[in-house]
C-alpha cells in the first residue's frame, strides 16, 4: 500500500482526495499523484457547501478504520479536494484497517 498517511503521536494523518457531488459514496483505494505522493480517494455524494462533503467523507472513513466520528477531523484543506485528515487512535491498528480499505475489491 502506497503511504497515503503519517503516524503521529495521537493517531495519524491521513491524505485524501475527494470527488463530492458524486453518483455514490465510495472509497476508491490508493492513487498516486504525478508528483509522487499518494492519496486515498474518496467520493461522496454530498455537494461542497458548508461542510457538507467534509461530514460526508468522515462518515464515510469512521466505520471502516474504526473509529468514531468524532475522532476525525480535517486538518487542512477545508475548502479544497486534497485534505489532510487528523484520525485519533492506536497508529498500527488504523494502518491495518486502511490497509484493508485498499485491498482486492
Amino acid at each position: 500500500m502506497a503511504d497515503c498517511y503519517r503516524l503521529s503521536p495521537q493517531g495519524l494523518s491521513l491524505f485524501v482526495r475527494v470527488t463530492p457531488n458524486a453518483g455514490r459514496d465510495a472509497i476508491e483505494g490508493v492513487e498516486r499523484r504525478d508528483d509522487g505522493s499518494a492519496v486515498l480517494r474518496v467520493r461522496v455524494k454530498a455537494v461542497p457547501d458548508k461542510g457538507k462533503a467534509n461530514a460526508a467523507v468522515i462518515a464515510l472513513l469512521a466505520k471502516p478504520l474504526g473509529v468514531a466520528k468524532s475522532a476525525i477531523s480535517v486538518s487542512h484543506g477545508e475548502t479544497a479536494r486534497l485534505k489532510t485528515l487528523a484520525v485519533a487512535g492506536d497508529g498500527p491498528a488504523l494502518v491495518a484497517a486502511l490497509a484493508a480499505l485498499d485491498g482486492p475489491r
